[in-house]
């Protein structure tokens, strides 16, 4: 399987997730991709070989994911690596010292990291916005000004951006558009049809879709644009183990079935918090109240399994509910079948100082959940339980010390 690019295809997306780059293995007629586990490749004579030569280079089962994912994004390319953040550090090796880049401003907290805590010692400026309001990119787009990275849907607020405006100003000024499109996934929504020039995953999350693996990749149409970064995935050497890209391809086989059930579940879970008498505000882009909803409905086909919603009585509250969810596990990440709970303020986005944060209007009472694809009907039971009884926190210490 010589290095090649990867070619769109006609066929639907639930077809193409179990097809492209996964043909029968020549040499046996394996249905499923091999997992070539080696390291090297041996050569016919030196400088000649088959396509691979050192496997952090390429490697055929990484090759097979790459032209997978190509092709759920309808893109030309696709470079796979280690992590979501090893994808996103080698997307901001592209710039060098001096250059300007406008973010979301609510972003998930390890981009938020790597910007401010690594990449501004190398020289790079940032600036944090709302990407909802086209205004505001435009208000701090300047000459310097060469990447613009949203986050839509944001981490953690839900928050939607117009792809399409977002990278026309972007284009405007010369610069790139990079979308994380991790909590849509390409089933929900494709960046770049809407004009964005980069489209960066987390597949560890929905991709892949079964908690048991770390990656993440880039999906772009520009040949030169690819070749660099080609290069650079190979230099810096964040790239994924072919063990891995395998569980990835195994993934994403079933995105179009978890996708439709992730959707279902938390759309019904987001409509049951909106009623509940204890939560003040739901974050959810499929419900007609979510700001953020019209242009969501436009440029997505569906509004993916997140739900954020913040409890009225702030941290304490947050924390009980969480201790008392059974069917709901406690852990960072998301996208996976089974469901998840967070507290963005001390997990995932502890990293975001809290002024930032309160900038942003992440609340200490924000809890976080990534809808599975169990039993609907078992997951609102599980939130009816952990929200229902009317007990301070005091009154549940006092009551369960020991005599």
């Amino acid at each position: 399987m010589a290095r090649r690019k990867l070619q769109r295809h006609s066929q639907q997306f639930a077809t193409r997730a179990i097809h492209v780059g996964q043909e029968p293995e020549s040499a046996t007629g394996a249905i499923t991709v091999p997992i070539y586990q080696t390291s090297t490749f041996a050569q016919t004579a030196p400088g000649v070989h088959k396509g691979y030569d050192y496997s952090r280079t390429d490697n055929p089962t990484r090759t097979a994911l790459q032209a997978a994912l190509a092709s759920l994004e309808s893109a030309a390319y696709c470079l796979a690596f280690s992590s979501g953040m090893g994808a996103a550090t080698t997307a901001m090796l592209l710039f060098k010292h001096g250059d300007h880049i406008v973010s979301s401003r609510d972003v998930y907290g390890g981009t938020y990291r790597l910007f401010k805590r690594v990449l501004e010692d190398f020289g790079l400026t940032f600036s944090f916005v709302e990407t909802s309001s086209a205004k505001e990119i435009e208000r701090v787009m300047t000459g310097r000004t060469r990447l613009v990275w949203i986050e839509s849907p944001t981490n953690p607020l839900l928050r939607i951006t117009d792809i399409r405006a977002a990278a026309g100003i972007a284009h405007r000024h010369g610069a790139l558009c990079l979308v994380d499109n991790t909590f849509a996934s390409p089933f929900f929504q494709r960046p770049l049809a809407l004009g964005a020039d980069l489209v960066l995953h987390s597949t560890t999350k929905y991709l892949a879709g079964h908690a048991d693996v770390v990656g993440g990749a880039i999906c772009l149409n520009e040949r030169s644009l690819y070749e660099r970064l080609k290069f650079l995935q190979n230099a810096a050497g964040a790239t994924p183990s072919p063990f891995d890209c395998f569980l990835a391809l195994r993934g994403i086989k079933t995105l179009a079935l978890r996708m439709r059930e992730h959707e279902k579940n938390a759309t019904h879970i987001a409509n049951f918090l909106k009623d509940h008498p204890r939560v003040r505000r739901v974050y959810y882009p499929g419900l007609s109240s979510h700001p953020g909803h019209e242009i969501a409905a436009a440029q997505m086909d569906g509004f993916s399994g997140i739900v954020s919603f913040e409890v009225k009585r702030g941290l304490a509250e947050a924390r009980r509910v969480l201790g008392r969810l059974k069917i709901f596990k406690i852990a960072e990440s998301l996208g996976g079948v089974e469901s998840l709970v967070e507290l963005p303020a001390i997990m995932t986005h502890a990293s975001i100082p809290a002024e930032e944060r309160t900038r942003a209007g992440l609340d200490d009472g924000l809890i976080r959940l990534s809808v599975g694809i169990e039993n609907v009907e078992d997951l609102v039971a599980d939130l009816k339980q952990a929200m229902g009884r009317k007990v301070s926190i005091r009154l549940k210490t006092a009551v369960s010390a020991p005599a």
